[in-house]
C-alpha cells in the first residue's frame, strides 16, 4: 500500500484496524479517519471523489455514520475478501486479497499519477492536526492527566518496534488519534465496538509472536476488572508484558456518551452507581497477587522513569495511573447516536433537536 501511494501521489488514511500501515511521519500519511480519527483525515474524506477502501468494513465509526464522505459525486472502489463488506454504497466491487489486488491495480494504472496539490493538501492538514494534538497534550491544567497525555509520554520514549495492544473504552480512540506510529505493523486494536477483556489476553499472544519487542497493553480500569487473569498466564509462561492500566473510576467513555445524549451521569462511573460501600480497587496489589510487578504513578513527570523500570524488568510489569474522566481528544467527525424523541428532561430534548438538525445537514453517499 505504501509503495502504491508513493508512486501515485495518493494520501492514505487509516482505520483503527489498519493503523500502523504507514509511519506517522510518512509524507503520504493523511491521518486516522472517522469518529475516533483526526480532523486531517476527515477533511480529506469530505473532499474526496474516489475512495479506494482496502480491507475495511466501512463501519459506522470509520465513516462517521456515513457522513465523512460528503462529496455528492463520491465513488468507492471496495477491495475485500468478504463479499458482504465489499458490496456497500454502490461501490466498484473487487472481492480478493488486498495485497494481490493492490499489486494488480498498480500494474493496470501504468504510469498514471495524481495531482500533487491533493497530496500537498493532505500534508498541510496533517501539519495542522499535529499542531493541534501537541497543543492539547501540552496542557498543564489537568489533574489527573488525560489519556492522551499519558499516551504521548510513552510514545516519545518507547522503542520504535514497540507493539501496542488495546481494544475497549476510550483507549482505542485516544491511541488511534494520539499514538504516532514509529514502525509499521505494530498496532493491534481488536475493537469491534469495544471488545472488553481482549487487551491482556491479546497482549499475551502478541508477546508470543513478538518475543524480541516490548508489548505494551493499554487497558482501562473497567475493562481490566472484566478480564485480567492472563496477567497470571503471562508471568507463569514467561511472556513479559508492559501493562498501562489507566483508571478513570469506571466506564468513562460510556459516561461521556450518556451525558452527550442529554442523560444524567448514572451507573457508569463507580461513584454514580448504586452501591453500599464506595471504594477504589488497589490495582497494584491485585496485579502483584498474580505475580506481576506493579507500581502506581501519580504524575506525568514520574512516568518516564517508571516506564524505563518496566522495560528493564524481566517479567510482566504494570504501571497504574489515574486519568481524567472528562477530558478527551477530539477528531472532528459526527456520529449518529439515537436520542429519545420524547423526554421530560430538557437536556435530552436539546440533544434530540441537535441530532435532527445534524442529520438534515449530512450528505450521505446514495442518499441514505
Amino acid at each position: 500500500v505504501t509503495a502504491f501511494a508513493e508512486k501515485r501521489g495518493i494520501p492514505v488514511v487509516e482505520t483503527v484496524a489498519g493503523k500502523s500501515t504507514l509511519l506517522a511521519n510518512h509524507p503520504n500519511f493523511g491521518g486516522p479517519i472517522g469518529v475516533t480519527g483526526s480532523d486531517a483525515a476527515n477533511a480529506l474524506a469530505v473532499q474526496s471523489d474516489v475512495v479506494v477502501a482496502i480491507g475495511t468494513r466501512l463501519q459506522d465509526f470509520t465513516t462517521g455514520s456515513w457522513s465523512v464522505f460528503a462529496n455528492p459525486d463520491v465513488r468507492f472502489v471496495s477491495i475485500n475478501t468478504a463479499s458482504w463488506d465489499a458490496h456497500k454504497r454502490a461501490a466498484l466491487v473487487v472481492v480478493g486479497d488486498a495485497k494481490v489486488t493492490v499489486a494488480l491495480l498498480d500494474e493496470a494504472l501504468g504510469e498514471i499519477t495524481y495531482a500533487s496539490e491533493w497530496l500537498a493538501t493532505s500534508q498541510e492538514g496533517m501539519k495542522r492536526w499535529n499542531e493541534t494534538l501537541d497543543a492539547w497534550m501540552d496542557r498543564t491544567d489537568l489533574e489527573p492527566p488525560s489519556y492522551g497525555q499519558v499516551i504521548r509520554v510513552v510514545n516519545e520514549i518507547c522503542e520504535p518496534d514497540t507493539y501496542v495492544v488495546s481494544s475497549a473504552g476510550g483507549l482505542p480512540g485516544e491511541l488511534n488519534m494520539g499514538w504516532r506510529t514509529l514502525e509499521t505493523d505494530t498496532f493491534d486494536c481488536e475493537y469491534g465496538y469495544s471488545t472488553m477483556g481482549y487487551e491482556i489476553a491479546g497482549g499475551w499472544g502478541a508477546k508470543m509472536a513478538h518475543p524480541d519487542s516490548d508489548v505494551v497493553v493499554w487497558v482501562g480500569d473497567g475493562s481490566y476488572l472484566m478480564a485480567n487473569s492472563d496477567v497470571y498466564s503471562s508471568v507463569f509462561s514467561g511472556h513479559k508484558l508492559i501493562i498501562m492500566l489507566l483508571d478513570n473510576g469506571g466506564f468513562g467513555v460510556i459516561n461521556r456518551l450518556q451525558v452527550d445524549q442529554g442523560g444524567e451521569e448514572w451507573n457508569n462511573l463507580f461513584r454514580d452507581s448504586r452501591h453500599e460501600k464506595m471504594f477504589r480497587v488497589d490495582f497494584v496489589k491485585h496485579l502483584e497477587s498474580m505475580g506481576a510487578t506493579a507500581e502506581r504513578v501519580r504524575t506525568l513527570d514520574e512516568l518516564p522513569d517508571a516506564y524505563r523500570r518496566a522495560q528493564e524488568a524481566d517479567q510482566t510489569y504494570a504501571i497504574v495511573m489515574d486519568v481524567h474522566e472528562y477530558e478527551w481528544t477530539e477528531g472532528g467527525a459526527w456520529w449518529e447516536v439515537g436520542v429519545p424523541e420524547v423526554s421530560e428532561r430538557a437536556e435530552v430534548r436539546k440533544a434530540r433537536s441537535e441530532l435532527e438538525d445534524a442529520k438534515r445537514d449530512k450528505q450521505r453517499p446514495g442518499g441514505r
